[in-house]
This record gives C-alpha cells, structure tokens and sequence, in this order.
C-alpha cells in the first residue's frame, strides 16, 4: 500500500517555494512605494476655473479640454501651463509652478530609505503645485486643486 501522508518530501518543498516565492513578492511590492505615492499619488485632480469667462475656451499642452471650467488629472512633476482663449480677446497663457512635497519626501526617507526617494522623485509624487506661492491656486485636499485663471482682460462684446 502507498502512502498515505500528504507531508511528502515533493509536497514540502514545493510549500516552501511558494512560502519563499510570497514573501519576495510582498517585499518587492513594499519597497515599490513610498509615503508619497501612497498618500499623494503621481497624479492629482485639477480644476481649472476661468473667472467670468463661462465660455472661453482651456487649454493644457495644447489640448482643449473644455470651456468655462474643466477638470482633469494632471501629473505632479510638471508644472501646470493653462491657455484660455476667447474669440475676440487676446489668448492669456498662466503657469502654475510645482513646490516639493518636502513632509512626504522626509518620511520616504525615514521609512523607505533611498527607494522611498527613488519613487518619490520616479514617479513624480514628491512634488504638488505651489499653492502656497500662487493665491490663484486652491488646495482642497492632497489630491484635489482649483486652479483660477483671471481673464478678466477680455471683455464681453457689446
């Protein structure tokens, strides 16, 4: 009669395997974020809101993206480069500057070490738009932003 244990030596190591095979992925994954990526995001939501101007026309990069107000994703590690446009007006480029996460970047430090930095500056989470140095930018949480553009130069016809 064969055995009957379900401990064999082939069953054993392949446990052992998968066991060895878990914890290095889990590691891996671990040491792939950091405090700024989880608590930031390489991404925030933007909204754009030209003031009285329900109808001109926003641009990023060259894409429209609505008229009056927009919102959008926008990714943390480029400044952001708003063009509002109206037929009749002159077009008004505003660049809304970046700032450091300098928090988040110092607990990446202390908790992730050099790969904590290493994502932080990757993937763009270690920086936020500088709503402490522009008046015209409005932070609602971590993730969320209202960027004013003042068009105001441009005249309603009448």
């Amino acid at each position: 009669m064969g055995n009957l244990n379900p401990y064999t030596n082939t069953n054993i190591k392949f446990m052992k395997k998968s066991i060895t095979f878990i914890a290095i992925a889990i590691l891996i994954s671990a040491s792939m974020t950091s405090c700024g990526v989880m608590f930031g995001g390489s991404k925030y939501q933007g909204t754009i809101d030209v003031k009285n101007q329900p109808d001109a026309e926003i641009y990023v990069d060259g894409q429209k993206l609505g008229t009056g107000t927009t919102t959008k994703l926008f990714p943390r590690n480029k400044e952001l480069v708003v063009t509002v446009e109206k037929e009749g007006c002159q077009p008004k480029t505003q660049t809304f500057n970046k700032s450091f996460r300098t928090g988040n970047f110092i607990l990446s430090a202390i908790s992730w070490g050099l790969i904590g930095i290493g994502v932080d500056l990757g993937t763009g989470a270690a920086y936020k738009p500088d709503h402490k140095g522009n008046t015209s930018i409005q932070k609602l949480s971590t993730k969320n932003f209202n960027f004013q553009v003042d068009y105001s130069k441009c005249k309603k016809p009448e």
